[in-house]
């Protein structure tokens, strides 16, 4: 009979440490789950984040690319108004020289 009472204080322990092991086990589950939610909301911010930082980039870009036109725009016209001092300053070198014949 004493063995029968220890076997079942043995079985009641390891019942009852099973129990505490099986609460410990869901609490740490518990952890778990709210640590894969934060992650989760850590991913869905870097997705967030890229998408943002990806249009911003695009903006830069379009905003470079107008930059780059004007640039050229402006070249162009620079090009053509140094045409344009060039045969007037050389008109009035030739304006000079025949002024200067005729005050002689």
């Amino acid at each position: 009979m004493e063995q029968e009472t220890m076997l079942k204080e043995i079985l009641n322990v390891l019942k009852s440490h099973g129990e505490q092991v099986d609460h410990k086990f869901s609490q740490i589950y518990q952890v778990f789950e709210q640590m894969d939610q934060r992650f989760e909301q850590i991913d869905r911010r870097f997705d967030q984040m890229e998408s943002e930082m990806k249009k911003g980039f695009e903006r830069v870009d379009q905003q470079l690319e107008h930059l780059n036109k004007k640039v050229d725009g402006l070249r162009a016209e620079f090009t053509e108004n140094q045409g344009n001092v060039d045969y007037l300053l050389m008109k009035n070198a030739q304006h000079e020289k025949k002024l200067h014949e005729l005050t002689k």
